[in-house]
């Protein structure tokens, strides 16, 4: 498997396949033609039915520029490698092509001409789950310590980094109110929710604490901000949140975050390289599932739970979310993507809590979930698949 850097990406959202990836392609493209007078970019399937949803025009044009380039939209042709495809096309002052490029943007802010992931330096000799655990039970370490041993030391200066922005987006997210951008009118919640939490106490309390948190991370990625991939940008709250929560309820130092959140690149690079982090690959329980399975690991690892508990944790956190469908209304990455980042956050405690009062022995194991999901994906029609055309999207996208 490749670093879990490739996991954990700093950028804005709202999207990190149909906002990041097409602004890292724009980047490229540009560097190949800089004698270039004017694009077309022709975008193909999901990216182009919730593109302008996503901010997709917006990222491209910044980078080659308004003036001259024109965007194409085809949501209705699905290219056979991938459905989030696009053609880059370069005109000379008369009109004349110098050259074009078609790559997909295939999840997590990745590229691909292939339209499927190919092979990258490899940082770890494991792929699976059980040959991790495996390692762990055998070595007498957890899962940290397997990224220690197998990345080099410039991965926890980065972790740290990646943390320093979570808790940003969470604190920029609890001071912000007002209308989210892009037509529906749909108002900022985390700051009220933050407000109201402080009333309670108790369990209650922090249960209020984990909307709020993830509220404030999504809601910030839905406005463009500043977010990190976990793994994707339409499911960053969920972890930054569970993370924030521990942090502030039970005094966990800084390193002890970092360690669980290498616990958790672990967890969402297994899912990533067996079956797809990619709303438009295999829906919604790529996104928010993974990020509920990342986040539970990490709750485990946080409270010195066994490498068997943080296993069962991660099971369970993308388990209940098989089949779950990628239907953002009218595109845009609001409803129901922010209200399932605060409820993948809550069930990510709930999943951790039952890991940790279990022996972490139990029947299903976690790389029989991650196929379950791979092939849950592959079955389900592409109109469930962040085209915004079926589901929740389809009954509502007019509204």
């Amino acid at each position: 498997m490749e670093s879990i850097k490739e996991i954990f990406k700093i950028g804005r959202g709202p999207s990190s396949s149909h906002t990041m990836a097409p602004a890292k392609a724009s980047v490229i493209f540009l560097e190949r033609q800089q004698a270039a007078s004017s694009f077309i970019v022709t975008l193909y399937g999901s990216l182009a039915a919730t593109g302008k949803g996503h901010m997709t025009d917006t990222a491209i044009l910044e980078v080659l520029g308004k003036e001259r380039t024109k965007i194409v939209w085809e949501p209705d042709t699905f290219l056979p490698q991938h459905s989030n495809g696009m053609k880059f096309e370069a005109f000379d002052p008369l009109g004349k092509k110098m050259g074009e490029w078609t790559t997909f943007s295939i999840g997590g802010g990745d590229l691909s001409d292939t339209g499927v992931r190919e092979a990258r330096t490899e940082v770890y000799p494991h792929s699976k789950m059980a040959e991790i655990l495996g390692w762990c039970q055998s070595s007498g370490r957890s899962f940290w310590e397997y990224v220690d041993v197998h990345e080099n030391s410039e991965i926890w200066d980065y972790l740290a980094q990646v943390w320093s922005v979570m808790k940003e987006s969470v604190e920029r997210g609890l001071e912000s109110e007002g209308v989210l951008p892009g037509g529906l009118n749909l108002s900022r919640k985390a700051a009220s929710f933050y407000i109201k939490a402080k009333g309670y106490q108790g369990s209650m309390q922090r249960r209020s604490m984990t909307f709020s948190f993830a509220l404030a991370v999504a809601e910030e990625n839905a406005s463009g901000g500043v977010v990190v991939t976990a793994p994707t940008c339409g499911s960053s709250g969920v972890l930054p949140a569970l993370l924030y929560l521990n942090q502030h309820s039970y005094d966990f130092s800084d390193k002890r975050i970092i360690r669980s959140l290498a616990t958790a690149g672990i967890i969402g690079n297994i899912i990533k390289t067996n079956a797809s982090i990619s709303g438009a690959e295999v829906g919604c329980q790529g996104e928010v599932g993974s990020a509920c399975s990342m986040a539970a690991g990490a709750g485990v690892q946080l409270f010195g739970g066994t490498p068997a508990q943080i296993e069962y944790a991660a099971s369970i956190g993308i388990e209940h979310f098989l089949g779950l469908t990628c239907d953002p209304i009218c595109g845009l990455v609001q409803i129901p993507c922010i209200e399932r980042n605060a409820f993948g956050a809550t069930r990510a405690v709930d999943a951790n809590m039952y890991a940790l009062l279990s022996d972490g022995k139990h029947i299903v194991s976690f790389d029989t979930v991650v196929e379950a999901m791979k092939r849950t994906g592959h079955d389900l029609p592409h109109l469930y698949k962040e085209t915004a055309q079926g589901g929740l999207a389809g009954l509502m996208g007019k509204i």
